[in-house]
């Protein structure tokens, strides 16, 4: 067998050769950020910036809910309920964004996404009732739905096959990011305003993804050939597609289609359980103040933001399985662990936050690319989009269950369902493939 390596290919994404250069630029820490080419890295930073956005609009209701439940006398069960509208009307979102992303482009649907989540947002800083809340909470799941599947593409497509966990990895890593800018945001509101008023001010400050839409209008453009490839199918953007049955001489790709919607139900089960209710059982079991809550949810989004760079790396090393199977397993054991610590014992509490927010947010770190990769370029948007927007929608069903369970278990005792769901994701993995080292068009 001959020697000699055969000539380097250019890649349609740069126009570059992918030889010595490319491989040597994406050693080191950072390789995968190296390796991005201009384009790559502009649609990185509007993914990372749409994302880190996207989870601080999220997390201004999970931290405004004892205020909010105050304000307008509400029990558990209704204030679950407002987050469970939100991610159920996401998967519509979600759903809709991913054939959007395959039509139009995924830039477009991008800013379309980001706009819709940022103007509900605000909107609900002025509901005057409830239910008006819960229709503006629920409006704004349909932004919320779509960016991080189209996000999430985008950047897959600029993505070598040899990084995209690690580089998809960083880009949920933003979410940690988001998460830690609410709960400052959070300290510093509720400490200075009456929580009748700081609740609507944390709702305001959504607006602030529309800074970005600016930006993502002018520098960020979609993958060349990926969108080549996305012009020229007849097909794109279509749902019968990806519930269509294999035959002898085509798989088809209804049994991924299934089999994806159950791994992000059962992930997304376990975490909107804890991202929805951990701020509740600080304050209203371990008797937090708003400080003292801030500084737990410090190890929480420390761990959250260390478990997506390190499941990024995992995902490339393990492959896309394997990492999954590894980060349910301790995300369950976690769980369990965190809500039966004994009563008193608060500086165990905050420990046990860092290993928690770690597993929970590791084993997602593997999704973007992985979903990305079980799908072809035409319907890619349309695949990633409806399987992980179903998984949140079903997975929603978890917090509400708290919620009604937490008056007669506790909030702590009622967490432990969040551990079905790892076992669920668990599963779902014996019907999906391992895609590590697919190239992308």
């Amino acid at each position: 067998m001959s020697s000699i390596p055969p000539p380097q290919a250019l890649n349609p994404k740069t126009g570059r050769s992918g030889g010595d250069g490319e491989r040597t630029a994406g050693n080191g820490a950072f390789g995968w950020l190296r390796a991005l080419d201009p384009r790559g890295r502009r649609a990185f930073a509007g993914a990372f910036g749409g994302y880190a956005l996207d989870s601080y609009d999220y997390f201004t209701l999970p931290l405004s809910m004892v205020a909010l439940a105050a304000y307008f006398g509400l029990d558990s069960g209704q204030t679950g309920l407002l987050t469970t509208v939100t991610l159920v009307v996401s998967a519509v979102g979600g759903a809709i964004a991913g054939v959007v992303a395959d039509r139009v482009g995924r830039v477009r649907a991008l800013i379309i996404t980001v706009t819709a989540y940022a103007v509900f947002t605000v909107a609900c800083g002025f509901a005057p009732t409830y239910e008006t809340l819960l229709v503006f909470r629920a409006l704004q799941g349909l932004g919320f739905g779509g960016e991080w599947a189209v996000g999430a593409i985008l950047v897959a497509e600029y993505a070598s096959a040899r990084h995209r966990g690690r580089t998809l990895g960083a880009v949920q890593s933003s979410w940690a990011v988001g998460w830690a800018l609410a709960a400052v945001v959070y300290t510093v509101v509720f400490s200075v305003a009456g929580d009748d008023l700081a609740w609507r001010v944390m709702f305001w400050t959504g607006a602030l993804p529309a800074l970005l839409v600016l930006w993502l209008r002018r520098r960020v453009h979609d993958a060349p050939g990926a969108a080549a490839v996305r012009e020229g199918s007849t097909g794109r953007g279509s749902f019968a597609a990806i519930f269509k049955p294999g035959t002898a001489t085509s798989p088809g790709l209804l049994r991924t289609t299934v089999f994806a919607g159950l791994l992000s139900t059962g992930v997304q089960g376990g975490y909107y359980t804890l991202a929805t209710w951990v701020p509740t059982y600080l304050k209203s079991e371990r008797g937090l103040s708003v400080v003292g809550t801030g500084s737990y949810l410090t190890f929480l989004i420390s761990g959250a933001f260390a478990g997506y760079l390190t499941g990024g790396y995992l995902t490339d090393r393990l492959g896309r399985r394997r990492n999954i199977w590894l980060f349910a397993l301790l995300s369950a054991v976690c769980i369990v662990a965190y809500a039966n610590i004994p009563g008193g014992a608060n500086t165990l509490l905050l420990v046990l936050g860092f290993p928690l927010g770690f597993c929970m947010s590791a084993i997602f770190s593997g999704f973007g690319s992985y979903l990305s990769e079980l799908y072809p370029t035409a319907v890619r948007g349309t695949g990633q989009g409806f399987t992980y927007n179903t998984g949140r929608a079903v997975g929603a069903v978890f917090p509400t269950l708290v919620g009604f369970l937490a008056d007669s278990w506790g909030v702590g005792g009622a967490l432990i369902f969040g551990a079905i769901g790892y076992g669920i994701a668990a599963l779902a993995l014996l019907g999906l493939p391992e895609t590590r080292g697919k190239e992308l068009a």
